[in-house]
């Protein structure tokens, strides 16, 4: 049972991949991240050395820290950040613990470049509509929550992502992009290492949506309506994709924890 100032894994695998994730913090050593180069979905690497350089960006947000074992170096590191008044947790036995679970791990050798301010750049088409919204949502909830993500005309993707070291994602050619019958979706969760049950299901119905291929799931024609739907309330793309985030939040909580529920009419009588 994790003690005082920690979490379980169990307790933290529920919420990686949805909006209520916590600030995840990697403070391995070099060394230790060397020997196994894989972060826990969402997380970033920092040392933990210069940990109190965070205080003012991370003010008032929940963080779980974590080092290789939960010991000395992520305990010193969290009570650093609680000295600041920050709301920081250990994770209890650490990546290790992590790892030995079986949760999915993102592998740190697929991660684009980051900028300047810590993050990756993505860039795609504009007007999104599946695979251009449902990418972003895996790898803010996944891969970089800081991730920012750029929509320009579509004959300028390549010369933008040159001119201003973005990752292209979603247009033919690029690497990541759609592969045979399947799309980018599940390309990046194939690249980047981080399948698990629920995105194994959400992304059949992604890719049953942005193939046009509704008998893969029944759900996908759902998600084409709605999908659709957003695309023309909102002119602005980024608003858009703040929109959709809630869609596949709602589509991933379904994926993981609700595809065994139905729903009747009439209700059920609450008469005894």
């Amino acid at each position: 049972m994790a003690s005082y100032n920690e979490i379980s894994v169990s307790t933290l695998a529920r919420l990686v991949g949805t909006p209520d994730c916590p600030v995840l913090l990697d403070v391995r050593t070099d060394e230790d991240f060397e020997d196994e180069p894989r972060l826990i979905p969402g997380a970033y690497r920092h040392p933990y050395l210069t940990v109190m350089d965070l205080a003012d960006d991370l003010k008032g947000r929940a963080v779980v820290v974590y080092c290789q074992k939960g010991l000395k170096i992520s305990q010193g590191a969290a009570a650093i950040l609680r000295s600041c008044d920050m709301q920081a947790e250990v994770l209890e036995g650490g990546q290790f613990a992590w790892r030995d679970a079986g949760h999915p791990m993102v592998l740190a050798g697929k991660l684009p470049p980051l900028d300047d301010a810590g993050r990756t750049v993505w860039v795609t088409r504009h007007r999104p509509k599946i695979d251009r919204i449902a990418c972003p949502w895996l790898i803010r909830r996944f891969i970089d929550p800081k991730a920012q993500i750029l929509f320009v005309a579509a004959s300028q993707v390549n010369n933008v992502a040159e001119r201003f070291d973005a990752t292209p994602f979603d247009i033919e050619g690029a690497f990541w992009s759609h592969r045979g019958e399947t799309c980018t979706f599940d390309t990046m969760i194939e690249e980047f290492g981080v399948r698990n049950d629920a995105l194994a299901k959400l992304a059949l119905v992604v890719r049953g949506a942005d193939t046009n291929k509704h008998d893969l799931a029944p759900e996908a024609a759902g998600l084409l309506a709605a999908s659709l739907g957003l695309s023309r309330m909102f002119r602005d793309d980024l608003e858009q994709l703040e929109a959709g985030m809630l869609l596949y939040d709602a589509f991933y909580r379904w994926a993981r924890d609700a595809t065994d529920e139905g729903h009747d009419w009439p209700a059920a009588s609450t008469k005894a």
